[in-house]
């Protein structure tokens, strides 16, 4: 019998709406978005459901944001039964996998990605850092031109090592513009400047790390009753001290998706449920095994329907 994981989207994954149908119609999935709304202060389900998409897009709106509609989506998921074999989440929903892997309490996550949005806007001004997708270089050779523009024009480096083919560069504003100009010395297909409001997981978000790491002391994490599978290390993790010391070096280093992917389907995952917004893990999944099942969990429909 093969094994399942559910895996939970990160940043760039929200959507105006998303949840809303939810809400209306599930009593468990409306409960999670009173709680954040209660935990946080201020109506979070109507800027998820109503907008404006410049308002959700700020950091600190989207992580919350995806964060309340995963767990209300993993609400409506649970009626059918299905306990997986590991959870993970890519950068931002490594804490949705943390919930429904009974580390962290709803409430308590839902205010610490909010202050970790904070302290991520807050940690470089703005337009000093940026971020550009890579397409078709090999992560090596695009390891060693970073150094090399570290050292001769600014931080670059490695930051979401995606699939095969697709890897994210974080750093200073002229770094990241140096790997773009320089992307085709190591054939690259192409280098494209994304659109976000800082340098995330690089070493320029240490103050964030820092930051947040004061947060996660205050909070009682549980021993995961399912493995997580952390985005610094790739390899599942269960011991609360471990899981927070990892959450505050993944401020500052790579998510190691492929990595994620590839050491679940050696371990026998042959079902991947994605549980979130939108289907962008389920279209890295399956350039890392086009063997593998992938389910996306990304509405009311899709919650009661799917089948595993």
């Amino acid at each position: 019998m093969g094994k399942i994981a559910f895996v939970f989207p990160g940043q760039g994954a929200q959507s105006v709406g998303m949840g809303k149908d939810a809400y209306a119609a599930h009593e468990g999935a409306k409960r999670v978005f009173d709680e954040a709304d209660k935990a946080l202060g201020y109506s979070l389900s109507s800027l998820i459901f109503e907008g404006p998409e410049d308002e959700l897009k700020i950091t600190y709106h989207t992580q919350p944001a995806l964060l309340t509609a995963s767990v209300a989506y993993l609400e409506v998921f649970r009626q059918k039964g299905i306990v997986p074999d590991f959870t993970a989440g890519h950068s931002l929903g490594e804490y949705s996998a943390l919930v429904a892997s009974g580390v962290l309490g709803f409430e308590d996550a839902v205010r610490t990605v909010r202050a970790r949005g904070e302290f991520m806007e807050q940690a470089v001004p703005g337009g000093l850092g940026a971020m550009a997708a890579v397409l078709g270089a090999e992560r090596g050779a695009l390891d060693e031109l970073c150094r090399s523009v570290s050292a001769e024009t600014g931080a670059v480096e490695l930051a979401n090592i995606n699939c095969p083919g697709q890897i994210v560069v974080s750093g200073t504003r002229e770094g990241v513009q140096a790997v773009v100009d320089r992307a085709k010395e190591i054939d690259a297909k192409r280098a494209i400047p994304l659109e976000v409001s800082g340098p995330f997981h690089s070493s320029l978000m240490k103050s964030a790390s820092e930051k947040l790491a004061d947060v996660l002391a205050g909070l009682s994490l549980q021993e995961a009753a399912v493995p997580v599978v952390a985005n610094v290390t790739a390899r599942p993790v269960t011991s609360p001290d471990e899981i927070k010391d990892l959450l505050v070096r993944q401020v500052y280093s790579p998510v190691l998706w492929e990595d994620t992917v590839a050491w679940l389907i050696e371990q026998g995952v042959d079902t991947f449920v994605e549980i979130g917004s939108g289907t962008v893990l389920a279209g890295l999944i399956k350039k890392v095994s086009r063997s593998v099942k992938v389910v996306s969990v990304n509405s009311l429909e899709a919650a009661l329907q799917a089948e595993i």
